[in-house]
């Protein structure tokens, strides 16, 4: 696998979708682009009932029952007062000599989850590069989301049976939305394992096709790897998020950290008046101790082992739990989850669970910055965005030892990594009452981020790939 740093040795030339309005080029290059008994638990209310509550179920506020206006995407030379200008120079000497190339960009949602916020801002920054980038987003049915959510269980390490029509529905969506799309760029990237047999039309192309993975592939089920690894092997190229997630493949690998945005309304700054007037909203209390963790309520995220550890933690230290997060369209068990995590939460007063809309950024930004820790427990992770949006933000954080997590989590240093209930619990205490030692670990992890995973970096990661298959392409001989 090639790292960022072997990336640039390289010698270089001259230096449905469940939610259907996502199906249509959501980001192109031009900007194409259970209720809980007793845990307070802020949901969406019934439209005729905006802002209501029945019993100790809490109402989401009005402010987030609709979507706000997309932000504006910012321009390359706002970065400047976060990176320099240095770096913006090597971005627009990287792309000039491919001015024009094209990219499309395939995954399987344009909202909810790390993937499709990168992109979100990973396309806009390409296309002002001059190199346009296009966004599209497959369709598909419940059946073929279910079959692919155990897909993505089942490459994180879990048992699956994988039947013949299971085979043959990820299939034949696979080959209904290959029809419906053109590939007419002059790289293809396809995101995770979802639109993986759209790779049936590389013969039909003149472009570099790359495969790129976002999960940890480090224990996959090993029949579902079986069916997958023909389909990857077609590739010109795959990405990985860890070194350790690399398999035996006949094609190069490379490692792409994933990235955040900090210009987003995820990570951007806020005014301490606008953090305060979420926390009122939600009846988050700032003068106790708020641990929390962000993240769709999935059970790889650990979100029981996380209400556990609060329970744990706070027979000595007293503090807060917030479980802020939602779903995204591809991902079918989250109700199922979600109504775990209320009914282990129980009627503690003091847990606060917030099933939250896809367009909630601005607030989710707000708790994190109201946070004393940031918890991200994950059991199996690809690489955790909202460790590297805690860490931005200066947070100490705390996350299970898993998947790409100790890539941005260097222990006792960046953050804590932990094993069990048991360690979580343990770490909350420690840092609620070491202050000082928190702030530390907090202020290093922020520049841990600034140096290796804002989407600067990334866009510099992407220029670079793209100039190396354009070069190989260009000493290929014989035609495909």
């Amino acid at each position: 696998m090639k790292s960022q740093s072997e990336l640039e040795s390289e010698p270089q030339s001259e230096v449905r979708s469940e939610d259907q309005r996502a199906s249509s080029n959501p980001g192109s290059g031009s900007q194409t682009q259970a209720e809980a008994p007793d845990a307070r638990v802020a949901k969406t209310p019934p439209a005729s009932a905006p802002g209501s509550a029945r019993g100790n179920e809490r109402a989401l506020p009005a402010s987030v029952l609709t979507p706000p206006p997309p932000a504006p995407s910012p321009h390359l030379d706002d970065y400047v007062r976060i990176i320099g200008q240095a770096p913006l120079d090597a971005l627009r000497f990287l792309a000039r000599d491919l001015k024009g190339k094209s990219i499309k960009m395939v995954n399987s949602t344009a909202v909810g989850g790390g993937v499709a916020e990168m992109l979100n801002r990973l396309v806009p920054l390409l296309s002002e590069l001059d190199v346009p980038t296009h966004w599209d987003v497959i369709t598909g049915g419940n059946d073929f989301f279910e079959i692919t959510k155990a897909f993505h269980n089942a490459l994180h390490g879990s048992s699956y049976d994988l039947t013949k029509a299971a085979q043959e529905i990820f299939l034949t969506y696979n080959e209904q939305n290959r029809e419906r799309m053109q590939f007419d760029e002059n790289m293809v990237v396809i995101h995770d394992p979802q639109p993986v047999g759209l790779i049936r039309s590389r013969e039909k192309t003149q472009a570099s096709w790359v495969w790129r993975c976002h999960i940890d592939l480090s224990n996959p089920d090993p029949r579902v790897w079986e069916f997958l690894r023909p389909f990857v092997e077609r590739y010109d190229a795959a990405i990985f998020s860890s070194q350790s997630f690399a398999r035996q493949l006949p094609i190069p690998q490379y490692l792409f950290y994933p990235c955040i945005d900090p210009l987003s309304e995820k990570n951007k700054e806020l005014p301490d008046e606008f953090v305060q007037k979420v926390c009122d909203e939600f009846g988050i209390d700032r003068s106790r101790p708020i641990v929390t963790q962000v993240s769709r309520f999935d059970r790889l995220k650990d979100p029981v082992g996380v209400v556990q550890a609060y329970k744990l933690a706070k027979k000595y230290v007293d503090c807060q739990l917030v479980l802020a997060g939602g779903g995204a369209s591809d991902d079918p068990e989250g109700a199922a989850v979600l109504k775990e995590v209320k009914e282990v939460a129980g009627n503690d007063p003091d847990i606060i669970i917030l099933d939250l809309p896809p367009w909630c950024a601005l607030e989710i930004n707000a708790i994190q910055r109201a946070s004393t820790i940031v918890v991200q427990k994950s059991l199996k992770e690809g690489f955790g965005l909202t460790v590297t949006e805690a860490l931005w933000k200066g947070k100490p954080t705390i996350a299970g030892a898993v998947g790409g997590i100790p890539n941005q989590i260097i222990h006792k240093l960046t953050g804590v990594l932990v094993h069990s209930v048991e360690g979580c619990a343990f770490q909350i205490r420690y840092l609620l009452t070491h202050p000082d030692f928190a702030k530390r670990i907090g202020a290093s992890g922020r520049e841990h981020v600034k140096e290796n995973f804002l989407m600067t970096t990334n866009v510099k990661r992407w220029l670079l790939l793209f100039r190396i298959l354009e070069r190989a392409k260009s000493r290929r001989s014989v035609p495909r």
